[in-house]
């Protein structure tokens, strides 16, 4: 398993700023590496929350200050560090990105930046035909990194977009 990268908003040298969580999201993703042929979507969520967890993220933490909207969640949050993982369908893309957005600005200020993980395509190709997992119709790197862009007016929060790859 490897990974490919996008900064977008210099969301790289911001991360830089804190290498060793950097390096930490790195390591849990490179973690999975041998355990490739079993990670399904549910089952890729799943490991990857415990693992997350366990380095001490706080687990599905609220955008918004009020309580009550499950869907104003991001995944995880570290010092000002937020996390999206999207094994799911691309028409969850936009929401992801207005979290980030919304946590970042305004009265909420919550995060510096977001970090966005999901799969390429010959990532989900390869599970499909070696492994049997259906992936598809999941959001892949390639998308989120070709879309993006298109969103610098509402975005202005830097975020790192990981894909996994093989």
């Amino acid at each position: 398993m490897r990974f490919v990268t996008y900064s977008y908003r210099f969301a790289d040298e911001v991360l830089n700023a804190k290498l060793s969580i950097k390096k930490e999201i790195e390591a849990i993703l490179a973690s999975q590496a041998a355990e490739l042929q079993t990670l399904s979507r549910p089952h890729f969520n799943e490991v990857l929350k415990k693992s997350f967890v366990e380095k001490g993220w706080e687990d599905q933490p609220a955008v918004f200050d009020e309580q009550g909207d499950p869907s104003a969640r991001m995944d995880f949050l570290k010092e000002r560090i937020g996390i999206e993982v999207e094994f799911g369908h691309s028409s969850f893309l936009g929401i992801d990105l207005l979290k980030f957005q919304v946590a970042s600005y305004s009265g909420i200020n919550k995060i510096d930046i977001g970090v966005y993980i999901t799969t390429t395509r010959e990532f989900q190709k390869k599970m499909k035909v070696e492994f049997n997992q259906n992936w598809e119709g999941s959001l892949t790197f390639e998308k989120v990194v070709r879309y993006l862009p298109h969103f610098k007016s509402a975005i202005q929060v830097p975020i790192y977009v990981i894909g996994i790859d093989v």
